[in-house]
């Protein structure tokens, strides 16, 4: 890792030894607490998937592995009557997408298992695996038809080179000639994204399988992008999924329609053509009705997903819920004429039963725990025909595990991490809310409470901001928190002024204002609030966040100096250099802003931290991944340069090959964990 230090060689070895220091004290200390190593020991369920009679659950196993620092991903199988879990595959490979047969006799998966990923089909009860396919690309959306005697799934298809490209005359190199390496030519409005880089010229198509074996034959062609949600019809002869295909496609980031492709004739058929994305389509159970969700196109940061429902007898579409106020997700019909859906609500994913006449009844307000970093809201479900639900359950004291729910009554199947949490003393979250000095919006929080918290005492508090903006955080598990905890910090975070899961009017009150005053008033009034508990000690607040809260955290110390330190985690430092640089532009630039940046400078200027730089006085750390196209590093350099110029002291902290999400790796969480308590410590003083 590289370190920039706008001190002396000293300064800069301080902080270096400082940070080993708190790793080196990590590993000796009492095992009674959340270390930094414990982050490698962690597990989580993911991927529920309950089979069509409700009697068995495969899930998704990850685990890291300390040698390799990576996560590894296994499929256990759960009975659901006993809750007795078994091992399918816990190897050295790598499982994702379990998928049941209708029948549930046989469960087809993605793995590894030959070097690349390919498709497998398991049998269960002649305990027999085979490798389906041979692909040349990762498969991806494996869906099977309703017969069980397919599969289907999408993989990317190399398209044509650039035009230019073509067209340059090639010169022969010779033998054994050692020539540098060929340019990277681009054409294409979109052609990089985080963590992939830059795009080969590639398009997602659809593809059928035997599942006797066999060829896999690809169903669409053309420069376009197919089936990021694939659903057969119900007789087994066509497939259903969402797809743009205008010739604009590239400029219409929230555009899509529905359609039906015969297997047979190839032809396709257009279902929906409404004004926004229509995604995420699946039958009735008599199958004369396909459900899907629908957002609309709006130049506008945030808006619903609504669900609704197409009658195929006649076309007509109907809205559920019309005037429901939360978003909508993963619907799945229970009846003819009743779903159950998934949405946020005020800092918790929720499920609940929704009727065709717009009647919600909450089931469950549990899901979470496959978010692990941060706690933002996460989690998912799958039901069975007879209406038993399985899904990932999650609180602030622990990760994913799996739960089933039925009869009105949900079980906790699982214990992933009793073995490495159920000794150790954890931080503990507590809810408050507080009205915004801004304009008196109520905004909700939470503040996670040390290990061994005493009231009567003075803790330091650190403001956690989180990313997005159009996020939100909840009362989840963070293993990045626990550690900040257990270091003797009271965390603080809230859902200010953006977040998602209050609706669209709070979620529009940040409408070209990301970042702003207003935001970081609701910020601010927090940290005022938890003064008033009298157990935080005032002369000693830090700040941090990581995105749009870096952006944040950017912002609010040119507007305040009452923070000791700050940690800025990978943000957008100037607006006006990073909407044609990173890899979300064209959909910033059009929804987050009134316009392209060389006609509206001055709005991308007030709103970019850089312009505030100027009274900058807090000593900051900033922390980016070299490979981030998201939030490109040239944005931290852009903050650490200006701070330089300044005096003001501050660290760069780079870290080589990563993205956007520099947490992806278990030492990377750690790392960035430790070079902010690091930071922190340097400048914080003994409480009282």
């Amino acid at each position: 890792m590289s370190i920039f230090i706008r001190s002396t060689l000293t300064a800069a070895i301080s902080l270096l030894a400082s940070a080993n220091m708190v790793f080196a004290d990590t590993h000796s200390a009492s095992s009674a607490y959340f270390q930094a190593e414990d982050i490698f020991a962690l597990e989580y369920a993911s991927e529920v998937q309950i089979s069509a009679d409700g009697s068995k659950i495969v899930y998704v196993r990850a685990s890291n592995d300390i040698m390799t620092d990576s996560t590894r991903s296994s499929l256990w199988l759960l009975d659901v009557k006993t809750g007795r879990q078994l091992p399918l595959f816990a190897d050295k490979f790598n499982y994702s997408q379990p998928r049941w047969s209708a029948d549930g006799k046989q469960l087809a998966f993605i793995a590894d298992i030959s070097g690349s990923r390919q498709i497998h089909l398991h049998y269960l009860a002649e305990n027999k695996t085979a490798q389906l396919s041979n692909l040349r690309q990762s498969p991806s959306n494996l869906t099977w038809s309703p017969d069980g005697k397919q599969l289907a799934f999408t993989m990317n298809v190399d398209a044509s080179e650039a035009d230019v490209k073509k067209r340059v005359k090639k010169v022969k190199k010779p033998a054994g000639a050692n020539w540098s390496e060929p340019a990277t030519v681009l054409d294409r409005a979109r052609y990089q994204a985080d963590g992939q880089g830059f795009l080969k010229p590639q398009f997602r198509q659809v593809f059928i399988l035997p599942a006797s074996g066999g060829s896999a034959r690809q169903l669409t062609a053309g420069d376009f992008h197919y089936g990021s949600d694939l659903s057969f019809t119900p007789d087994s002869t066509g497939l259903v999924f969402s797809a743009n295909l205008d010739p604009d496609w590239e400029f219409q980031p929230r555009d899509s329609n529905l359609y039906r492709l015969d297997l047979a004739s190839s032809e396709l058929t257009t279902l929906t053509n409404m004004a926004g994305d229509e995604s995420a389509p699946v039958f009735s159970p008599d199958g004369k009705q396909l459900a899907f969700l629908w957002q609309g196109n709006a130049l506008v940061p945030y808006n619903n997903s609504k669900l609704k429902v197409l009658t195929l007898s006649n076309n007509s579409i109907s809205d559920i819920a019309a005037d429901f106020d939360r978003s909508i997700d993963s619907p799945s019909w229970l009846s003819n004429s009743s779903f159950v859906v998934q949405y946020d609500d005020r800092g918790q994913r929720k499920l609940a039963t929704l009727t065709n006449k717009g009647k919600l009844t909450e089931l469950t307000a549990s899901l979470g725990g496959v978010s692990q970093p941060q706690p933002y809201l996460s989690g998912s479900y799958s039901m069975s025909d007879n209406g038993v639900i399985a899904y990932t359950y999650g609180t602030s004291q622990r990760p994913a595990e799996v739960a089933v729910l039925q009869k009105g009554k949900s079980t906790v199947l699982t214990s992933l991490n009793e073995d490495l949490l159920g000794h150790k003393k954890l931080a503990q979250v507590h809810e408050i809310k507080y009205k915004s000095s801004f304009d008196g919006e109520e905004i909700q929080a939470w503040y996670m409470t040390p290990p061994d918290f005493d009231p009567s005492k003075k803790y330091p508090l650190l403001l956690e901001i989180h990313g997005g903006p159009h996020l939100a955080y909840g009362p989840q598990w963070s293993a990045e928190m626990q550690r900040y905890a257990k270091e003797g910090y009271v965390v603080f975070y809230d859902n200010h002024r953006g977040s998602s899961s209050y609706g669209e009017r709070f979620a529009m009150l940040l409408h070209n204002k990301y970042s702003s005053p207003e935001d970081y008033a609701d910020h601010d009034s927090g940290v005022n609030a938890m003064l008033k508990l009298g157990f935080i000690d005032e002369n000693n607040l830090f700040i941090g966040g990581g995105s749009a809260g870096g952006i944040a955290t950017a912002y609010a110390i040119g507007l305040t100096n009452r923070y000791k330190a700050a940690a800025v985690v990978k943000p957008i430092i100037n607006w006006l250099s990073k909407v044609l640089t990173g890899d979300s532009y064209l959909y910033q630039t059009f929804h987050q802003f009134p316009g392209v940046p060389w006609e509206h400078v001055e709005h991308y200027w007030q709103r970019s931290p850089l312009s505030l730089v100027g009274n900058v006085q807090t000593p900051t750390i900033l922390i980016t991944g070299e490979q981030d196209r998201r939030t490109p590093i040239s944005e931290s350099e852009q903050f650490y340069q200006a701070l330089q110029i300044r005096r003001i002291d501050t660290a760069l902290v780079r870290i080589p090959g990563s993205p956007h999400g520099i947490s992806n790796k278990p030492s990377r969480m750690i790392e960035k964990v430790e070079y902010m308590l690091a930071w922190f410590e340097k400048y914080r003083t003994p409480s009282n």
